[in-house]
């Protein structure tokens, strides 16, 4: 996490890791994540892939945040 928070910090955002269940890691998004219509891709196609590359034992990661509060609450 610490490689990835920085990245996102600079659009509001923030991940945290909830759990690793096995090889599969659970991340919470916060701040400007939460509840972004961009936060699927930028779990794919950047944390996950950072996190899949550093850490061979992790072969799948879930999004467990609860997007439901709006988009962008971190701002509202």
């Amino acid at each position: 996490m610490e490689r990835i928070n920085p990245a996102i910090a600079s659009h509001g955002g923030v991940a945290n890791l909830i759990a690793v269940e096995g090889s599969v890691a659970q991340l919470e998004l916060g701040g400007g994540c939460q509840g972004c219509g961009l936060a699927a891709v930028t779990l794919r196609q950047g944390i996950e892939r950072a996190i899949l590359e550093a850490i061979p034992e992790i072969t799948e990661v879930v999004d467990v945040t609860d997007h439901s509060m709006g988009t962008n609450p971190f701002y509202a």
